[in-house]
């Protein structure tokens, strides 16, 4: 499914991380708006103050006009330690709060922003500044919550349309160059896997390194020797199992051979000849553990020695065995054979 692939997950962390920035870029963006939009209605209203400089006197009229053109009910300028009331109009409500944008700190300007978005009431401020062009001391107004409220919102709709837009577009630039550079290489190993495990004795399967982002060719190298080190090993126990089975072949046409002379020996056994009959059971210990080789062989697939089994024997007995054996062997004069080893001498030996 989509969301659980790579490139949908990259995706939609993608949006949710530039959202985040976005957010934290918002923040301090909407309270630097507040300030700017306050700080401007503080220039109209010492624009308007201006025309008292020319006339003392104005018109009701006018005066009204004045304010309502610098979205204010009052302003008050302060020259020279005096406070004058410059213009004056009916506030609907007292004042709820004051704000003074005198190097405010910025975490206050911040809180107050977040305050006033959060806050649908309708309320009468006091704003205080410095007059523009250092024309005073000071300039106070008192203004409406709700215009300031409302730009603020129109305001920080743009921004978060905007940051909506450009997450998008990142997001869609990062998929499509994540799927080319990561995904479909991935794919692609998954893909030669997927061959391999097919037909893990087909060296023509094993992958080809090609990835051009380091992490990922690198696993290709190493994927690589392990298919090539496996494919090895199969074409190895392929062989073996060929020779085994030749092997096998081989066993049971001995065994045939074997149990024939083991017949024969038999009847050899049964001879009245002194040195047939010292022969005889070595000739028969032999033809006994041929033919349990070769069965043994044909059981396993594979020839072997069975395992020792110790047991407490005679090592004169043994000696002796040898002994008979190589004067039988050998047909000249003048070799002489001692068993010397202590009658009663018992060993732990496989017989």
């Amino acid at each position: 499914m989509f969301p659980n692939s790579l490139s949908g997950r990259f995706l939609a962390l993608t949006i949710i991380f530039v959202m985040l920035a976005e957010v934290f870029i918002f923040v301090p963006s909407i309270a630097r708006f507040r300030e700017d939009w306050m700080v401007n209605r503080l220039e109209r209203a010492q624009i308007a103050s201006l025309v008292l400089l020319a006339d003392d006197m104005i018109e009701p009229e006018l005066e009204y006009e004045l304010l309502k053109n610098a979205g204010v009910f009052n302003v008050v300028l302060r020259r020279d330690e005096v406070r004058e009331l410059m213009l004056a109009s009916d506030m609907p409500s007292p004042v709820a709060a004051t704000f003074d944008l005198r190097d405010p700190p910025a975490m206050t300007l911040i809180m107050d922003a977040i305050s006033r978005l959060l806050n649908p009431t309708p309320e009468v401020i006091r704003v205080i500044g410095n007059p523009a062009q250092d024309a005073g001391l000071l300039i106070e107004v008192t203004m409406p919550t709700e215009p300031l409220r409302n730009a603020m919102l129109e305001y920080g709709v743009r921004i978060l349309l905007l940051s909506a837009v450009i997450s998008i577009f990142t997001a869609t630039l990062l998929f499509f160059a994540v799927r080319r550079l990561l995904v479909m290489p991935i794919k692609g190993v998954v893909a030669a896997m997927k061959s391999y495990a097919a037909a893990p004795d087909d060296a023509r399967r094993i992958i080809q390194p090609s990835a051009g982002v380091k992490e990922l060719n690198e696993a290709e190298h190493a994927l690589k020797s392990m298919q090539t080190e496996l494919t090895s090993m199969l074409r190895q126990r392929d062989r073996l199992a060929s020779l085994g089975s030749a092997v096998a072949k081989v066993s049971h046409d001995l065994r045939n051979i074997l149990t024939s002379a083991q017949l024969f020996a038999d009847r050899i056994d049964a001879s009245d000849d002194p040195v047939v009959a010292r022969m005889a059971p070595k000739l028969m210990n032999s033809i006994t553990r041929a033919v349990h080789l070769c069965e043994s062989t044909l059981a396993f697939g594979k020839a072997e020695e069975p395992a020792p089994t110790l047991g407490i024997i005679s090592l004169g007995d043994v000696v002796h065995d040898v002994v008979e054996a190589e004067r039988l062997a050998i047909t000249g004069d003048g070799v002489t054979f001692e068993n010397a080893v202590p009658p009663g001498l018992m060993i732990r030996a496989d017989p």
